[in-house]
Formats: structure tokens, sequence, C-alpha cells
């Protein structure tokens, strides 16, 4: 079991935005974490991969890397593309001495391939489209060996085409690292196409889980407003 949620609840100025969520993640397994704006997803993310810390409840992960992929890339403007990838094996204490230079160059060339991306070492974000820079961003994730990796909105602010190159690169990630991952989206074509599992979140608490199929299915209330994209619905959008 790579990672495992119980009972977890986190606030924030009184309001509890997760509420007693729990789940599992195995490994080669992808759980697609869902709902609409403001419901809790992101925040699972930082609490499983430690950037915020819950009020109460657990997680375990197994031993090893957790890998996050942000939003929006989140690449460093001022490096190239082989010294983002290589940052974490330059840095950390724990992996600083473990490479000679000539290793870190040809793990940076094999990290790059695996995502589609070849020769472009020596580029900065700035020369990248935002599917190259996402695919970059993958691969830094995948440079330390991670056996969980995290996915928040994978595919934001990219179009059609360029997000199903991005959700079929989630798939091969998988295959390739046998991680366990979890991607939080509000995408339909990510959570068909790469979730294997899928929570949705409203109000800090998980109101269905099943696979992708199941949720189509529109047997659940919240499920049916949320693929048909409705107003109507148990979930209310805040307004203000």
């Amino acid at each position: 079991m790579s990672i495992e949620v119980k009972n977890l609840i986190k606030a924030f100025d009184e309001k509890k935005v997760i509420n007693d969520v729990s789940f599992k993640v195995n490994d080669g397994e992808t759980l697609a974490v869902v709902g609409f704006s403001g419901s809790g997803k992101s925040t699972i993310l930082k609490l499983i991969c430690g950037l915020i810390t819950p009020d109460s409840g657990e997680i375990i992960t197994s031993q090893g890397d957790i890998a996050m992929v942000f939003q929006y890339s989140a690449l460093f403007d001022s490096l190239n593309v082989a010294d983002n990838i290589a940052f974490a094996l330059h840095e950390r204490r724990d992996l600083r001495n473990k490479y000679s230079e000539d290793e870190i160059k040809n793990i940076v060339t094999e990290k790059l391939a695996l995502v589609g991306l070849k020769g472009i070492e020596d580029k900065f974000p700035s020369e990248l489209s935002g599917g190259m820079q996402k695919r970059v961003s993958f691969a830094r994730a995948i440079v330390t060996e991670p056996n969980s990796i995290l996915y928040d909105e994978p595919t934001s602010g990219l179009d059609p085409i360029s997000s199903t190159l991005i959700e079929d690169y989630i798939v091969r990630l998988k295959e390739e690292t046998h991680a366990a991952s979890v991607v939080v989206t509000h995408q339909m074509s990510t959570i068909t196409r790469t979730a294997d599992r899928v929570i949705m979140l409203y109000d800090g608490k998980i109101v269905f889980e099943g696979t992708p199929d199941d949720m189509l299915k529109q047997d659940n209330d919240y499920t049916k407003q949320f693929v048909q994209a409705s107003l109507e619905g148990p979930m209310k959008m805040m307004t203000e």
C-alpha cells in the first residue's frame, strides 16, 4: 500500500476544508480526486506530500519519495531544462553526492525521453510551450524514482490536444514507474483516460467513490450534477 489516508481533518479559520476523509491508493493505481472549486482537492495533495499538516488523522505512505507535479509546472525560469530536472539530484542532501555529473546527464536524458522530449536540455522554460513545460515538470518529478506521484490539475490551461497528450503520459508514467498516483482534476477526459478509481469531494467529505464507469452512470445525485455540469443539485457553488 503506497498511500493510505485515515480520518483526515484539516481546518482553516475554523472551517473544515477536509472533514474525516479516508481512502487508499495501491502501487500502480491512479486515483482521481474530483469536485467543484473549493471542495478541498488540492488541500488533499498538500497534506499527503507534507506541505501542510493535518489537524488530526493519519497519512501512511510506503518508504520512498513522493513527487508533486504542480498545476502550472513551477519550473525555475533562470534554469535550463536539464538543471530544472536535475535540481533535486544536485540540492538534496541525500542525493547530491550519489551521482557523477555524467550520470546525472544520462538520467536527465532518460527522463526527457520518457516524456517524449529529446534534445531540449539547454532550452529555458520561456522557450517551451505550455504542454512541453508540463512534460518537463513530469520528468523532474520522476527523477528521484518516486513510488508515489501527485498531480495537481495537470491539464489546466492546455488546449484539448495538449491535454490528451498529457493524459497519455500520466498513464505511461504509471506503467513505467508502477507508482501510486493521485490526480486532482475537474476534467472528465482526464478522469476517464487516466483513473482507475475516483473519489468526489464536497464540503470536505467524500460523497462518491467508484470507478470512472460508475461515475458516468450518474446513479448518484452528486455525480449526476458533476458530469452534467449542472447548477441544479446537492452541490452549491460559492457565490461570494
